[in-house]
């Protein structure tokens, strides 16, 4: 059967979208690769060198390095995609993860600088000096890295291959079995140092992606913003329902809420991710670490704004059908609005400006799983090697003033990056098998289950030890384990894994809760079990003068790393 002329042109233009991708691809793989060998030259097998890149880099740079870190594919394709196909209630998503900023940055940067060395448990640890601590604060942080990861590496084989023109699971196999040992690579060889550069590579080319693609959208239109919204309102089939907020999140008191849960989830789970926590020991000073945010916060906002005009743009120049139709959850509404852009699928405009979306898309990708996995061995060897390790030999509380004292011997220190770089290459063997098992699945429920665990385990836990003088170990253990054990179970007996077609399980039935996010339910309970842990506990007395040290550590950053 001989093909029509518009078809054969198609398939071109489909043909040299993947050579060009192919081409990006293998340029960003061959930067990336070439900073991680330069990187691994420069470490010299310190902790502080691995973990926190020696603390060197610039607050301009991190600030950077945050934003590449922050700003994933979820970010720039999903969110555009649920603009698209929602209007207003897609816009939420990009307020809600800007907003978490401000809390970042009055109550947690400046803080956890001066208090931690290098995660999350030695904030906590600071003043509890337990290992029971410690081992509760690296778990919860493994499992939201681990939640986290295999999002993107799902995400990873879905729209990579997509964006490839191979939907089959061979392809999104091979995709998700090349980036996890890329991942791998980079923390291994390059350590901080290289994921912090890889990450800053990855955010200037993700702005720059984004503002192209925003500025041919207001040329579009010839800058008349009110036309914009108007066009997308008229195309979407909604009319001015579109632009109006109930269009996705308003129909009952189940989606109301369970609104309410994801927006709760999302505003206070980053102040939680263990891998934005880390980026504040990469600078010298607490004073460097609050900049850092201040920049991070300018080029997050920055981002978030275009995503909203591409969001629009992509349902006022495409249609919201024709959005859904190319893929239901709207992850491909940028690709197919670069190509539009472009020129359209036969011009060699449109071919470029695809192909660019397509390599930002994997670069977005590969910094982020890099960065995660990074975070992921931290806690394994610092947190769970260094507690474990030190049984019975430091006692209940060790002499020294600070709790990582026994870390700073040159010999333990190598052993710990010895252990890091093995558990690397465990996390990333585990991610990568998760995500294989996931891949046909819809795991979008994942990024928002991972910000619910951080914020549910990981702030709470924070926040009291970082304000609350009377705050014990018992409280501490128990407000881990009272937010992460709930928000795995409530998310266990959720529709997302039974009890609608779209589940995990489609024909089984074992739902009892009501709402896909469980933030609403977990969040107060973290909260709580802390409170009810420090109440109950006869060490509270004591708790208020080991407070005091923490309390000078973290508003003068005297005696800080």
């Amino acid at each position: 059967m001989t093909s029509s002329p518009a078809a054969l042109a198609a398939t071109t233009a489909t043909d040299d979208h993947q050579i060009l991708a192919l081409v990006l691809f293998s340029a960003f793989i061959a930067v990336t690769l070439a900073v991680t060998a330069w990187a691994g030259r420069r470490r010299h097998g310190s902790a502080e060198e691995f973990y926190a890149g020696g603390r060197l880099f610039s607050p301009m740079e991190n600030g950077f390095a945050i934003a590449g870190d922050y700003m994933s594919a979820a970010s720039f394709l999903g969110i555009s995609g649920l603009i698209a196909l929602f209007g207003y209630d897609g816009l939420l998503y990009s307020v809600g993860f800007l907003v978490a900023w401000l809390l970042v940055l009055f109550l947690v940067a400046e803080l956890v600088r001066n208090c931690g060395r290098y995660t999350l448990a030695d904030v906590v640890a600071s003043r509890m000096r337990r290992r029971p601590v410690r081992i509760a604060a690296g778990a919860s942080s493994i499992t939201v890295s681990v939640l986290y990861l295999v999002a993107q590496m799902v995400g990873a084989g879905s729209l990579v291959a997509l964006l490839l023109g191979g939907t089959g699971h061979t392809a999104r196999t091979w995709t998700v079995i090349g980036v996890g040992a890329l991942m791998v690579f980079y923390v291994i060889c390059g350590g901080m140092r290289a994921t912090t550069w890889i990450q800053i590579i990855k955010a200037v080319l993700l702005m720059g992606g984004a503002l192209t693609l925003t500025l041919l959208v207001l040329l579009r239109f010839h800058g008349d913003l009110g036309a914009l919204l108007t066009t997308a309102a008229q195309r979407s089939g909604h009319g001015a329902d579109f632009l109006a907020p109930g269009l996705k999140y308003g129909g009952t008191w189940t989606a109301r809420l369970d609104f309410l849960s994801l927006g709760l989830a999302l505003v206070l789970g980053t102040a939680g991710l263990p891998h934005i926590l880390s980026r504040f020991y990469t600078v010298p000073t607490a004073r460097a670490a609050r900049r850092s945010v201040v920049w991070s916060i300018a080029l997050i906002g920055s981002f978030y704004l275009m995503t909203i005009a591409l969001g629009f743009g992509a349902a006022a120049v495409l249609g919201t059908d024709a959005v859904r139709a190319a893929n239901p959850a709207g992850n491909t509404a940028v690709p197919l609005l670069a190509l539009d852009l472009g020129g359209g699928p036969e011009s060699t405009g449109g071919t470029i400006l695809f192909a660019v979306v397509a390599a930002v898309a994997f670069a977005t990708i590969l910094a982020v799983v890099a960065g995660i996995t990074l975070a992921s061995s931290a806690s394994v060897a610092h947190d769970l090697y260094g507690a474990l390790r030190r049984r019975g030999r430091t006692g209940r509380r060790p002499a020294s003033p600070r709790p990582d004292a026994a870390l700073s011997e040159p010999a333990t220190g190598f052993r710990e990056v010895a252990v890091a770089r093995i558990a690397a290459a465990l996390v990333g063997a585990v991610a990568i098998a998760l995500a294989l098992l996931a891949q046909d699945l819809n795991v979008a429920f994942l990024v928002g289950l991972a910000f619910a665990v951080a914020a549910s385990a990981n702030l709470p836990v924070l926040l009291y030890a970082l304000f609350w003088g009377r705050f014990t170990t018992r409280g501490a253990v128990w407000s881990v384990y009272g937010g992460l054990l709930p928000a795995l179970a409530l998310v266990a007996l959720s529709p997302v894994v039974s009890g609608s077609p779209t589940a995990i399980f489609p024909g089984l039935d074992f739902q009892l809760f009501p709402l896909e996010n469980p933030g609403i339910v977990s969040i107060p309970l973290g909260f709580l079990f802390g409170w009810l842990g420090t109440v109950t506990s006869s060490a509270a007395p004591d708790a208020a003068a080991r407070h005091a040290e923490t309390e000078v550590r973290a508003l003068t950053g005297a005696g800080a790393a």
